[in-house]
C-alpha cells in the first residue's frame, strides 16, 4: 500500500477528516473528532497506528511478528503499529484500518453512530 492509497482509504469512511494536531508531518485521521489512524505518510517504512481489540492485538503481533507491533507512543493494549508497505497483504491492512474505525465509532454516543449508519 502506498502513502496515497493509505490516505485515500482512511478518508473513504463516513465523517472522516485528516488533521495535523502534532506537526505537519503526522496525519491524524479522525471520525467525529476521535482518532482511529495516525501515520507519517513520508516515513519509510510506512507505518500506521491503529486501534485494535486487545485480544486481537496480541494475536496479530504473534502472527505477523515485526510487521505488527505494540502501538508506538500509544496504549499498547489497544493500539498496534502496522507496517503497511511491507509484506502484509493490502487486504489485511484495509481490514485493520476498517476495524480501527469501527472500534472508535462503537465508542461514540448512539445518536452519532446512527448518523453514520453504523448502529
Amino acid at each position: 500500500m502506498t502513502p496515497q492509497e493509505l490516505r485515500t482509504f482512511c478518508l473513504s469512511f463516513n465523517a472522516t477528516v485528516e488533521d495535523f494536531p502534532f506537526t505537519p508531518e503526522f496525519s491524524v485521521f479522525k471520525v467525529l473528532g476521535k482518532l482511529f489512524a495516525l501515520t507519517r505518510l513520508d516515513a519509510r517504512p510506512l507505518t500506521v497506528n491503529l486501534k485494535c481489540d486487545p485480544d486481537d492485538a496480541v494475536r496479530l503481533r504473534g502472527e505477523y511478528e515485526g510487521l505488527i507491533i505494540p502501538g508506538y507512543h500509544m496504549n499498547k493494549r489497544h493500539w498496534n503499529t502496522v507496517t503497511v508497505d511491507g509484506d502484509l497483504p493490502d487486504r489485511l491492512v484495509r481490514e485493520l484500518i476498517e476495524d480501527s474505525y469501527d472500534l472508535v465509532v462503537a465508542g461514540l454516543p448512539k445518536a452519532e453512530r446512527l448518523r453514520l449508519d453504523r448502529p
